[in-house]
């Protein structure tokens, strides 16, 4: 079990900060032939990216949710996010095609989405938990060293 950082927590990390979501909505169940290699299609994806220090990816974490798995990727730059889906020597691409090659067979039994944001500020706070998030994506501090509030850790001045 990770061990809890007792405390008030927050992440350290001042470069360039892209958060991409994506998620796969199974809506066919007992269409296993279609959604289950979408599943399986992402540990490779990933173990792929955190292997190469010079990725981009920061970090993740898989959630699940009422419609199905949920990535959260913590990426240093747009560009290498984007490289990384296009590349024909990488993983994603052939997963994608035959990804689009399955679903043509069922539309609709499997449904993929993303959403990508290139963040200006972030604020994390985390309170007796171990490192998780973004600070696990990169480093975790103790609150003091970043700001007490939120709006010393976003860098926003109270107005006079």
């Amino acid at each position: 079990m990770t061990d809890v950082l007792p405390g008030r927590m927050t992440h350290a990390y001042d470069g360039d900060l892209v958060v991409f979501l994506i998620g796969m909505r199974i809506n066919r169940a007992w269409r296993l032939d279609l959604w289950l290699p979408v599943f399986m299609a992402m540990p490779a994806m990933l173990a792929e990216l955190s292997k190469d220090k010079d990725s981009g990816l920061l970090g993740y974490r898989l959630t699940f949710g009422a419609g199905g798995p949920l990535v959260v990727q913590y990426w240093n730059s747009h560009e290498k996010l984007y490289r990384y889906a296009s590349d024909r020597d990488g993983t994603h691409r052939p997963a994608w095609a035959a990804f689009n090659r399955r679903v043509r067979k069922a539309p609709g039994a499997v449904g993929i989405w993303h959403e990508t944001y290139v963040v200006e500020r972030a604020e994390t706070i985390y309170a007796n938990m171990p490192a998780s998030g973004l600070a696990a994506a990169t480093s975790v501090v103790p609150v003091a060293r970043r700001g007490e509030t939120a709006r010393e850790r976003l860098g926003i001045r109270e107005a006079a």
